[in-house]
């Protein structure tokens, strides 16, 4: 969508993040004092030196000097530009990034309506289950494969009755409601007839919700001997489901630090699962596993487990898994993969041996690199020359899928291992396939996130001259008091600006007067807002520059330290002007200065050693 991104919308989701949580999940945190620390993600080195503060929710290397934000952390870690790192965190904190209006931007308002109506639709097919006199054969249906009332009513499960045109006539009293109800796929317009009728007819309702909570789309089960015995609501405005789960939303509701997630087939796998107090799971809906969906799983989990039949047809779905996983694992994510007995589902196995023999078995499930390696191996004979360079030709374009960074180094070691081939043999296999591949399929350019820049390179993120800064900051009140503002917004809130910082002409004023003037209008800002404000520019840079000051900072004080800058400050400015008044005059010989001249040196003079 275009359109710029408000300020008060990134405030407010700065507000409402964790920096800690955010860069936990991709870099192992651990507490140290009042700060976590790390190895630093952006430069190699044995002893951490990355250094994260929880109150001012930034962090800084003091290694290479990276810092930032957390968007600024997205920005260089996940090698995204500014809006999609604003859309990677807002997905997490579960919101929808608005966009200014501009001339060519999609109007927000038919979502939101669309929004509305599915919502009352949910509550529609909920009360049908409750009041329909053909309720019971609904109920029967749930009770019989396990379900409790509270499991339908935590995942709003309802109840669509037979007939054409129920929701139609409950809902679609007006033209505007029935354009609705068809944008958000609940009717079916039978133009040559001049027709609507519902879509979902005797079935069970699962409504579909985003990860805001809200109703998206409907999956039906049906009750009768109808096909197909699924069915989903069509794409939408509000509905894509190449990139939505099943049960997600739940999931996350149900787990505030959803620390894993396992990928079923069907809805009712999701909700048997939750129906044992295995809720953790979501279901894809009708398609195949997605790099999308995975991308979007990855945001909110570290681990993701796909659970399989053990058939044929399973086996074939967990290789478009894993073709799927390959791009989105990124270092600190894992895959594995669960092959459950042939013919048996979750739902059915759960109900089988219980909710702690079932962990039991996904807590066995085979690791991405074991699956991914065991696969390719099947049917070769490793003790073979032929076997291992069959090996080698089938393994290596599937690593070199993964994105750049450990695992994938690894990954190619392991193969390299496995087959006795060097890794730059595995080099000369990999160029020579996608030469093959460039000559026999060439493929149209996709759509993806670039791999992660190899450490050092120009993608990652500025070295700063640390040495530098930190003599300019100690030896230049401007940047000091900057520094202070920046580690303590709040200092701001009783301090005025003075007039001769105005018309300093200090490369730094300009910054200094923009966050006081900033903090006057926004006394609430944070010091991970301030960075925010001015990300990408060259002021953003330097406040980047300055996070390392915080060990030259005073811990209490702080506001008497910035007054007491600032009026040295105004001194310093003052002596300056002096100067320039005196030096025009005594530029002059004495004997020629008129008596009014004599009488103004007198009195600059007089100021100058009053201050």
């Amino acid at each position: 969508m275009s359109g710029r991104i408000p300020q008060s919308f990134i405030d407010d989701l700065l507000d409402r993040l964790d920096i800690v949580e955010v860069i936990d999940r991709r870099v192992g945190l651990k507490k140290s004092g009042r700060n976590f620390t790390a190895c630093c993600p952006f430069h190699e080195e044995k002893t951490p030196s990355f250094s994260v503060n929880q109150e001012k929710q930034f962090y800084y290397c003091f290694g290479c000097g990276a810092g930032g934000n957390a968007i600024g952390f997205i920005m260089d870690y996940e090698r995204m530009d500014f809006p999609r790192a604003i859309e990677v965190l807002a997905d997490t904190a579960g919101l929808e990034v608005p966009r200014e209006a501009s001339a060519f931007q999609e109007q927000p308002q038919q979502k939101k309506n669309i929004y509305t109506i599915l919502e009352k639709a949910a509550v529609y097919y909920q009360q049908q289950l409750k009041e329909h006199p053909q309720k019971q054969r609904a109920v029967d249906y749930l009770k019989a494969r396990g379900l409790s009332g509270e499991i339908a009513r935590d995942f709003d499960m309802g109840y669509a009755p037979p007939g054409w045109d129920n929701l139609l006539n409950h809902l679609g009293q007006s033209d505007e409601d029935r354009q609705l109800l068809i944008d958000g796929g609940m009717l079916i317009e039978k133009e040559e007839e001049n027709k609507l009728y519902d879509r979902f007819r005797d079935r069970i309702i699962f409504p579909i919700r985003d990860n805001r909570g809200r109703v998206i789309a409907f999956g039906g089960r049906v009750l009768g001997d109808d096909k197909p015995k699924y069915l989903n609501s069509p794409e939408t405005p509000v509905f894509h489901k190449s990139k939505e789960l099943y049960g997600l939303y739940q999931s996350r509701k149900a787990n505030r630090q959803l620390q894993r997630l396992l990928v079923v087939e069907g809805y009712m796998d999701v909700v048997a699962l939750a129906q044992h107090g295995i809720n953790w799971s979501a279901a894809t809906l009708g398609t195949a596993t997605s790099t999308d969906h995975l991308n979007r799983v990855f945001r909110q989990c570290p681990e993701v487990i796909f659970c399989f039949d053990g058939d044929e047809a399973g086996r074939k779905a967990a290789v478009r898994a894993l073709d799927s996983a390959l791009p989105a694992m990124e270092d600190g994510r894992r895959a594995r993969f669960l092959f459950l007995p042939q013919g048996e589902d979750p739902d059915s196995m759960v109900r089988a041996i219980g909710a702690s023999n079932f962990i039991r078995l996904v807590e066995k499930a085979e690791p991405l690199e074991e699956y991914l390696f065991n696969a390719q191996a099947d049917g070769l004979d490793l003790g073979s020359l032929d076997g291992r360079a069959r090996m080698s030709t089938l393994a290596a374009p599937l690593i070199d899928k993964l994105p750049g960074g450990v695992f994938k180094e690894l990954m190619m070691s392991s193969l390299a291992d496995r087959t006795g081939l060097s890794l730059e043999k595995l080099s000369e296999i990999l160029q020579r396939h996608k030469r093959n591949k460039q000559a026999t399929e060439p493929q149209p350019a996709s759509p993806q996130l670039p791999d992660r820049a190899p450490l050092n390179t120009p993608a990652s993120p500025k070295r700063r001259d640390k040495g530098l800064v930190k003599s300019e900051t100690m030896r230049d009140p401007i940047l000091y008091a900057i520094a202070l503002l920046l580690h303590d917004p709040k200092a701001a809130s009783h301090v005025t600006i003075p007039a001769t910082l105005l018309q300093s002409d200090d490369g730094n004023a300009p910054l200094l007067i923009a966050m006081l003037e900033l903090l006057h209008k926004r006394p609430d800002s944070t010091s991970a807002m301030l960075i925010g404000h001015w990300y990408g520019e060259s002021w953003g840079e330097t406040l980047q520059q300055l996070l390392h000051a915080e060990q030259f900072i005073p811990s209490t004080d702080i506001e008497l330290e910035l007054i007491d800058t600032l009026q040295h400050l105004d001194r310093r400015h003052q002596h300056q002007d002096l100067g320039h008044q005196l030096d025009k005059i005594l530029s002059k010989d004495y004997a020629s200065l008129s008596d009014e001249e004599k009488l103004q040196l007198k009195q600059l003079l007089q100021q100058k050693h009053g201050l």
